[in-house]
């Protein structure tokens, strides 16, 4: 098979693991910042949140251009 094939395969696969590994200490941070509104920890508690949300819309993107350059190798 094609290295190309490969590499988006693991990326897609390591990333959703670590997705969904984080999943729930994100969900634990943004229950913090809900009962704890006005908090300075409740600030940094948010960045990472939101620093999560972009890395995985980044993910995401990535992965979708990597696909379609995949597709594009074999039958473009």
């Amino acid at each position: 098979m094609d290295l190309l094939l490969w590499i988006t395969i693991g990326f897609i696969l390591i990333g959703f693991v670590t997705l969904t590994s984080m999943k729930r200490g994100m969900e634990s941070k943004l229950a913090f910042i809900k009962a704890n509104m006005e908090d300075e920890e409740s600030s940094t508690k948010a960045k990472s949140i939101i620093w999560w949300i972009v890395s995985t819309t980044a993910w995401g993107i990535m992965s979708m251009i990597l696909i379609v350059w995949c597709f594009h190798n074999h039958f473009g």
